[in-house]
Parts: structure tokens; sequence; C-alpha cells
């Protein structure tokens, strides 16, 4: 198995050092990921300058650009080599709910699937984790994320990936396949004057998650619930973001 992976905090990160290491086992594993961090890309790319990857080490390369760019080249050509999984994390933080509309790491689970590649996005959520510095703290993610591999991936439709999102605590309860939940509004921007006497603003903190109760016959429950409670959070989700409960009703009003 040829396995890319990729990630939105940088080539050097624990994360995606962590789960490089815990996914040799599976075949050959090579990273691309941005130079530094590129955390709220989505899915852009970079259209007004060349981009320039340059190999690190052996099956490491950093790319001067966005996580989206590091999947476009590593499937359009930077390899010779076809890929049989694109995985993208582990991420320094959850991506959760509304969070998936601007994360990067999700972004370039997306695109490696435009390019049919299976693809998981995958975060570690807590509140220390964004002060992680060593592989050694993702250890636990990376060995969920490889035994899910092993055990073989549930086939999805074109154009959808996994996210998943581990919870950070000294002993998982199990996963759950969710459903995307919902953020409040965002807190407000923070207006500060920088030393040099110009004002600059800070984009607020994410809003609370919306408590809702489980959905379907099948009493789903969103993924804050299941990171919430100690359990891995599976959620498939897709790129196509039409509304088909209402495209007929919409149909008949305006045409």
């Amino acid at each position: 198995m040829n396995i890319l992976i990729a990630n939105d905090d940088g080539v050097f990160a624990p994360g995606i050092q962590a789960l490089a290491q815990a996914l040799k086992p599976l075949g050959r594993v090579v990273i691309v990921a941005p130079e530094s961090e590129r955390s709220g890309f989505s899915s852009a790319l970079t259209l007004d300058r060349p981009l320039c990857p340059i190999e690190i080490m052996p099956d490491v390369w950093a790319v001067n650009g966005t996580p989206a760019d590091c999947v476009y080249l590593a499937v359009n050509g930077l390899f010779d080599v076809e890929f049989d999984l694109v995985v993208s994390g582990i991420n320094s933080g959850a991506n959760l709910g509304d969070d998936v509309l601007y994360s990067g790491t999700v972004g370039a689970a997306f695109e490696g699937r435009l390019t049919t590649h299976p693809a998981i996005a995958v975060s570690l959520s807590g509140a220390h984790v964004r002060n992680y510095q060593s592989a050694q703290d993702y250890q636990v993610a990376a060995q969920w994320v490889h035994d899910f591999i092993a055990q073989g991936l549930p086939q999805l439709p074109e154009r959808h990936i996994l996210n998943i999102n581990i919870p950070d605590v000294p002993e998982l309860k199990g996963a759950l396949v969710t459903y995307q939940g919902r953020r409040r509004q965002s807190k407000p921007i923070s207006s500060h004057v920088d030393p040099r006497g110009r004002q600059v603003y800070w984009i607020g903190l994410s809003g609370e998650a919306v408590a809702e109760p489980a959905k379907t016959e099948h009493h789903l429950q969103s993924d804050f619930y299941a990171v919430n409670h100690g359990y891995v959070s599976i959620t498939p989700i897709q790129m196509d973001a039409t509304n088909y409960q209402i495209l007929q009703h919409l149909h008949e009003q305006l045409v």
C-alpha cells in the first residue's frame, strides 16, 4: 500500500510525524506537507506563484503552499507512484461541526478525494493538544488510525471522505459514527493597537457547540457528543453541498 500523508500544521508538526511512524507497517508512507503552519486554508490552491516542493529527507517533502496544494502536487505528477490512500493529519486540535468549512486538514483530504483516492481527515481533540511538542503525545491517536486502516476502510461514494476526531483521553471508549454538529455564532473580533500605532484585529474564537438531540431512528449522535464522551467520532462528509430537500420546491418557485 502507498499512503500519502499531508496536514495543515506543517511538515515538522508532531502529529504528522507520529502518524507517519504508525502507518509505516502498512506500506510506503510519503509525507507532503506545508513548510510551515497553514491552518484555516480550507481547500485553497496557490495560483499566483509557483510552488517549490523540497525533499528534506527520504519520502518527506516540504511545500511552500497550502495543504490542498500538497495533495494536488503529490497526486498529479510529483511522483511516479499511484497512491492507495490519502490521510490528512493528525491535526493539533479538533475539526468538529462547522469547523470543517475552514479546516486545511479537511481540505487536504477532499483534494485527495477529488482525484478518486480514498481519503480521511484525522484530528486530535483536547484542551492541551495545542501545547503538544512531541510525537509521543499523538501515539495513541496514531495507533488508532493504524488499526482503523488495517482492518479495511469502509467504502464511500465518490467525493466523500471520513472526518475523524479522536479525543485526547487516557483510554478511548470506542468509536461512534456521527453526524456533523453545529456551533453557535463565533465570538466577536478583538481590536488592538500594535506597537507601531496601527489598528489590528483578531478573528474571534469559535462558538460553543449546539446541544442537539440524537438524529434519525438509529439515534446517531453528533461529532461533538462523541469526543466529549470519550469516543472517536467518524463522520462521512461530502463536497456536494446542495440541499436536495428544497431543490424541487425552489425550482417550482423560481422557474
